[in-house]
């Protein structure tokens, strides 16, 4: 068996045990192509395993070569809160309307992700008979997705997020094929970075780099087609090719181990702070070579000397009330847990999994900042790393997590004597509501608790209860009217239950009793001016979320912005103050006493640092960029210098008996070597191929049949392993047939 076809797949890349199988397989040599998934066309809706590094995710495009509405889109969400996502899919092929034999008699139409990753499974074995036709071919996985990427046709006008490396393109694939055959090497993807790029490299190309600002991580995808284990050799390097790349400073994060056939290349860039008023387009070259173990008959290592463009446009440093910084950090999606959707009323889907970030579900907000001139950065480490007086406003957004206590602390100095805007968008939380998404699953035999609501409420009261502001209440649906006509739909929020004297209230109408009688009108914004800055808060995420929102509130946001920038104008105004308290910050929700929450929480089970991702300089962040570097290259401070002999050995054991067939002197060998495992694969004969591949296959039937279920499964917390939660289910990638 060379090739495998998925057209299943589900929201969990914390399922270790199906994970670990998938990369068993590909370990094998095995080419796994399987469909992205059929949630399009929300952002952050990729399924797995098609988001693995070592399998072919396909999306689907129609007749016409525009992307299926269907098709699911990127980026990966694995690497949240404190990473970026890697693109996919990896290519697309087509999936709509595509003829194909009724089960009775006769043709029938298709449509779908699982009917384009079968083309792409047929392309592959044609582009492998290729290889089999000439002495000593090798199938591996990496191989095989590098001619897909590099013989790709790019589709103009299309992200990279919806479409990958493009429409597949038999005939250019073959050609690269042929290439990589003779001369098997690593590569990355993408293989060159141009942030200006644009609709191509969104979300990066929609935003220039300045000083001063959060670092921009960008996450690449290394493919190593020279063998199943390899390593970086040093660390990876940037070299600026013109007077403005000099301005650029770029820091590196690597695999340690690439396996199976790949591994992740992470970049921070930043703009040094002597280039402030800088204007220009930097241009520049990472640098890095990827060692993997002598192939059949060779006595030297493998080496891949890799270089990727770089492209960066360049700005002076924007004023302070035009820049956003977002809060990622205190953000949960599925996995590692049950986290309930944000909107009640849908129905097909009872998890909150399309990523929260700005770059998934978000997109639409971040698309209407960037086109009103604001400046969004994201922050994935605690609020106590950056640095307030630089940001107008901190939008915090459906955010599930704790809060440490020194969090608290510093944002209330932040507002009062930094000028900070604060603005909270919160969800619903009801203890009886929560009780009533619970659900039994099958797969894991067990109830599924929900681990908060749509919002951690309770949290934020924490945060805001120095401003005398308190969510709280039975879930808020209803209509709420600003100033100018605008009206925005609460979908499934929380009230507001306290506000200090002096703040202003916005109420939303809510249904009279079974929508019949006159609605009830419930405090829904808080608008508060404290010392130097102002807090505003709205009960309800979902008119942010592209994913769910019945209507946009742009208007809503615009103006919170501008009230955060101190304009007169808006949606404060003097009559408007409240004379007295409202409510009370007594009898506010309390958190669930049934559920553990230890065991999703960084805030509760990590101490409080700071994360590369956060302001430089301190600790824990990325050191305060130096001034401009002479000519010589300068190395980064990420990546692995060196593998010890033994796994070096090992590496090379493994690699050659992947390819020549000695399967059990490579599992002998590594048997003496435990603790390199589960680091080295140990690879399969040909010889034995027959058994093992049959016996991997029938588990691999038993597993997928297991997870062959509705949407909407997750283990509960207890049960998580060490690679994440082991054991969820898995959905179908289904086909739409007419």
């Amino acid at each position: 068996m060379d090739i495998v076809n998925l057209s299943i797949g589900g929201p969990d890349h914390l399922d270790a045990p199906f994970v670990e199988k998938v990369a068993e397989v590909t370990s094998a040599g095995i080419i796994m192509i399987s469909a992205i998934g059929n949630d399009g066309p929300f952002y952050g809706t990729l399924n797995n395993p098609a988001d693995q590094a070592d399998v072919i995710g396909v999306g689907g495009i129609d007749f016409s070569d525009r992307i299926a509405p269907f098709s699911s889109r990127g980026l990966t969400s694995w690497d949240f809160p404190r990473g970026v996502g890697h693109f996919k899919p990896d290519v697309v092929a087509y999936g709509k309307d595509v003829r194909g034999s009724h089960m009775r008699e006769g043709c029938r139409s298709l449509s779908g992700t699982s009917v384009a990753s079968p083309v792409v499974a047929g392309a592959v074995g044609l582009l492998a008979s290729t290889m089999r036709s000439k002495a000593g071919g090798r199938l591996n996985p990496a191989a095989m997705k590098q001619a897909l990427l590099r013989g790709a046709a790019r589709l103009p006008g299309v992200p990279a997020a919806e479409q990958g490396a493009g429409r597949i393109d038999l005939a250019a694939a073959a050609a690269a094929l042929a290439e990589l055959e003779s001369a098997p090497r690593a590569s990355v993807h993408p293989e060159a970075l141009d942030l200006a790029d644009c609709p191509y490299m969104w979300p990066y190309c929609g935003q220039p780099l300045y000083a001063e600002a959060m670092p921009t991580l960008v996450n690449l995808t290394i493919l190593n087609g020279a063998g199943l284990v390899g390593r970086l050799e040093g660390s990876p390097v940037y070299v600026p090719t013109d007077e403005p790349g000099r301005a650029l400073d770029v820091q590196f994060e690597a695999s340690e181990v690439l396996w199976p056939w790949s591994g992740y290349l992470a970049l921070y860039i930043r703009v040094r702070p002597d280039d402030a008023l800088l204007e220009a387009t930097a241009h520049g070259e990472v640098r890095l070579t990827v060692v993997s173990a002598p192939g059949p008959g060779e006595k030297e290592d493998r080496r891949s000397d890799i270089v990727v463009p770089l492209t960066v446009p360049i700005i002076p440093t924007p004023p302070r009330k035009k820049r956003i910084l977002w809060d990622q950090y205190h953000s949960i999606a599925y996995p590692p847990a049950y986290i309930p959707r944000d909107d009640l009323t849908t129905r097909q889907d009872i998890l909150d999994w399309h990523g929260d970030h700005p770059y998934n579900n978000f997109h639409g907000m971040l698309d209407h900042l960037r086109e009103r001139g604001y400046y969004l950065e994201i922050l994935g480490s605690p609020l106590t790393c950056f640095n307030a007086s630089q940001y107008g406003a901190l939008l915090i957004v459906d955010s599930e997590e704790e809060f440490y206590k020194e969090e608290i602390q510093k944002l209330r100095q932040d507002v009062d004597l930094s000028g900070l805007g604060l603005i909270v968008f919160a969800d619903w939380y009801d203890l009886e509501t929560m009780k009533g998404v619970r659900f039994y699953d099958d797969n894991t035999r067990s109830w599924w608790e929900a681990a908060t609501g749509g919002a951690n409420v309770p949290a934020l009261n924490d945060l805001l209860q120095p401003f005398g502001i308190g969510l709280g209440g039975p879930v808020l649906e209803g209509t709420m009217e600003l100033p100018g006509g605008e009206s925005v739909a609460l979908q499934s929020g929380t009230a507001v239950m306290a506000a200090p004297q002096g703040a202003w209230l916005y109420t939303a109408t809510t249904p009279g009793v079974k929508g019949k009688g006159p609605g009830v009108a419930t405090a829904a914004l808080a608008l508060l001016r404290s010392g130097m800055g102002t807090v505003s808060v709205f009960g309800d995420s979902n008119c942010l979320d592209s994913s769910h929102q019945k209507a946009a509130c742009w208007g809503l946001l615009d103006g919170l912005l501008a009230f955060a920038g101190g304009e007169p104008e808006g949606l404060s105004h003097a009559d408007g103050a409240l004379g007295q308290a409202h409510g009370s910050l007594a009898g506010l929700p309390a958190r669930n006493p049934d559920y553990d929450f230890k065991l999703v929480s960084r805030v509760l089970t990590e101490p409080l640092r700071c994360y590369p991702n956060g302001a430089a300089g301190l600790p824990g962040a990325l050191p305060i960029p130096g001034p401009r570097p002479g000519p010589e290259p300068r190395k980064g401070d990420g990546g692995s210098e060196t593998l010890d002999s033994r796994l070096r050995d090992v590496a090379a054991q493994a690699n050659a008996s992947a390819e020549a067939g000695e399967g059990e002197a490579s599992k002998h060998y590594v048997r003496q070597h435990p603790s390199l495992l589960p680091a080295i694969s140990t690879g399969y004969s040909n010889a034995a191929l027959g058994l093992a591949v049959a016996g991997v296959a029938l588990l691999m039937a038993l597993i997928l049949a297991r997870r062959r279920s509705a949407k909407g499964a997750v283990l509960p917390p207890k049960t998580r392993s060490l690679g994440g939660i082991s054991g969820a289910r898995r959905r179908s990638v289904t086909n739409v047939a007419s």
